[in-house]
């Protein structure tokens, strides 16, 4: 009996021996993963264009100054209109008053201030996707000038309304070609590509084109040049069989 037990003992440690040595040899040999990093990029022009400006008027009676204000508001609508720009695309914002005055000094000592107006301002801006037409007119807008209206231009700001449908597109093309990165390089090394581990898209970036613009680690998105490109980086994690 005793040596029947014996035997089974010596079995146990055996076959547990077996299992711990095989367990250590698949934890000492992990699968082996190839981990690429592919680039999508796509030029594109934009296909809507914000542009704003204001225009102010300075009196020393407020009522003056409104009345002048809402008569040079009517000349610049005439104007945008008569440029081809429609009406509804027009919006005129509140307007925004200012008391001017000029500090009063006294043997190099502050005093007060003397009451020199209020200056008014209004502030216009038109979002169209006919990109050409407001880009002549924010180039033209000068000529205002010669109507009497004090008319200050800011740059142009250039979007693109089909983004959410290249950005998948840009996905699909890093994708691919990091998949292809992979595949070389299980070729070159004799191995076979297994399945995909892991995948995680890297930070969308929109720079002007020829622009020599850095990328940013929170995403570019300019919005000054009316031509852009657009990258996105996807990072894959594959199996090497």
């Amino acid at each position: 009996m005793k040596h029947i037990s014996a035997i089974i003992f010596g079995a146990a440690i055996v076959i547990a021996a077996y299992f711990l040595g095989n367990a250590y040899v698949r934890r000492a040999s992990p699968a082996q993963i190839i981990s690429v990093t592919g680039l999508g990029n796509e030029n594109f022009t934009s296909d809507l264009i914000v542009w704003e400006g204001h225009f102010s008027t300075t009196n020393t009676v407020l009522k003056s100054a409104f009345d002048q204000l809402n008569s040079d508001k009517n000349i610049v609508k005439e104007y945008l209109t008569s440029k081809g720009i429609k009406a509804e695309q027009i919006i005129f914002n509140s307007v925004q008053t200012t008391e001017l005055r000029d500090n009063k000094y006294e043997n190099g000592n502050y005093v007060g201030s003397i009451f020199r107006g209020y200056q008014l301002t209004q502030t216009v801006k038109i979002e169209s996707q006919d990109v050409i037409l407001v880009e002549n007119v924010s180039r033209e807008i000068t000529e205002l000038l010669n109507k009497g209206v004090q008319f200050n231009s800011y740059p142009p700001r250039y979007y693109y309304t089909k983004l959410a449908d290249l950005k998948i597109e840009m996905i699909s093309k890093a994708t691919e070609d990091a998949r292809l990165r992979a595949e070389k390089i299980a070729e070159n090394s004799g191995s076979t590509l297994g399945d995909l581990v892991s995948a995680k898209m890297g930070v969308f970036q929109i720079t002007g084109q020829n622009s020599g613009e850095d990328y940013s680690w929170g995403g570019a998105y300019n919005t000054d040049s009316k031509n852009k490109t657009a990258s996105i980086t996807m990072r894959l994690d594959y199996k090497v069989q």
